[in-house]
């Protein structure tokens, strides 16, 4: 991967990006597109856009969510202990034990979510995956007004993992859902930026708000933007484990390229389309199905303004809303440079409708 790119995806995994507080996150999306683009642009819950030919047709948006799951500060005790709820889907297992950073209002403070002793445990009974509610944060203090001088109720809070290369091209952090789907789309941006004339679209990369909670940043973004077409990307279950049942859950492999699926709220045209420009370029590529729903900012987008041609394209991700997500660059340099090809493939004005 080039230099400049890997250097921005690093910094863009390691800032927190809590759903419901994405500003720093996004500054950082900006500030990377600000060569590339002819305008950046945020409306008021802090969608990021950043549009190139803004006078090409067909409208292109490429859209990613900037928002990772978090933890919200809820209650603090007499005693200086802090409860606190979920933002975005947890599995509370993983939580015990783990290093956490609370959000403050004058900075971050290191915590640590308090797990009860193994030798303390009565064995004889079975152990049960504590509720969310049922856990607490550690951050050193003596009493609630100790840790009030640090924290207050309603403060974020995030786990303490870093991007981390694993092996190889594969790599570790705890929010490539789906920070990795922003930086495709300014990816896809700045290729296509650099390819000048050859671009007749216009192209909008979208760094959505609040996805995790609802979907919430898409909805504005389709409504707003009014796309021609929307490419939604997100990440997708892995299914190269040894535990994965893939009867149940297709198959699907790290560094095997992204994965496109059909059904649901993928438009066919579209998808056909991007199948063809993938053969054509020779981009290896994954299927998949969405049968009901993508599970993504797809299902918001596609229903905006009377229907906007839609698909979600999925970069595999193992242990997906774990501190651990594993990606593979390769496929992520692979889906910038296929949707870039797409882009560049379009007749001017072309327009998606199915055909009856």
């Amino acid at each position: 991967m080039r230099a400049e790119s890997l250097e921005f995806l690093t910094t863009l995994l390691n800032t927190p990006t809590p759903s419901g507080e994405e500003a720093r996150g996004q500054r950082v999306w900006l500030d990377y597109l600000k060569p590339f683009a002819d305008k950046l642009e945020t409306d008021t819950y802090g969608n990021a856009m950043a549009v190139l030919n803004p006078e090409g047709s067909p409208k292109i948006m490429v859209e990613g969510h900037a928002d990772e799951i978090a933890f919200q500060i809820q209650y603090i005790d007499d005693d200086g202990f802090i409860w606190f709820s979920g933002v975005g889907g947890h599995d509370s297992s993983l939580a015990r034990g783990q290093r956490v950073h609370i959000h403050g209002r004058n900075g971050q403070v290191l915590g640590v979510i308090g797990a009860l002793a193994i030798h303390m445990q009565d064995r004889s009974k079975r152990q049960e995956v504590p509720e969310l509610h049922e856990l607490f944060i550690d951050i050193g203090a003596t009493s609630r007004k100790d840790a009030e001088k640090r924290v207050a109720v309603g403060d974020m809070v995030t786990y303490i993992v870093g991007w981390q290369q694993l092996a190889g091209d594969i790599y570790i952090a705890r929010a490539c859902d789906n920070r990795i789907g922003t930086f495709v789309a300014a990816e896809v941006l700045r290729l296509c930026a650099k390819a000048g004339k050859k671009l007749k679209a216009c192209v909008v990369a979208a760094s959505a708000i609040g996805e995790e909670n609802g979907l919430y940043g898409a909805h504005m973004l389709g409504y707003s933007v009014r796309p021609d077409a929307a490419l939604v990307i997100d990440v997708a279950q892995a299914t190269d484990l040894p535990i994965t049942n893939k009867k149940r859950f297709g198959d699907t492999k790290l560094g095997t390229g992204p994965i496109l699926s059909r059904g649901s709220v993928n438009h066919p045209v579209l998808v056909q389309r991007l199948e063809k420009v993938a053969l054509k370029n020779k981009i290896a590529f994954q299927r998949g199905i969405d049968p009901r729903r993508s599970g993504t900012d797809a299902d918001a987008i596609f229903l905006q303004r009377g229907g906007i041609a839609t698909t979600a394209i999925g970069v595999p991700n193992r242990y997906m809303h774990t501190p651990v997500e594993a990606v593979h660059l390769g496929d992520l340099e692979s889906l910038a440079q296929w949707l870039t090809a797409f882009i560049l493939d379009l007749e001017p004005h072309e327009t998606f409708k199915v055909k009856i």
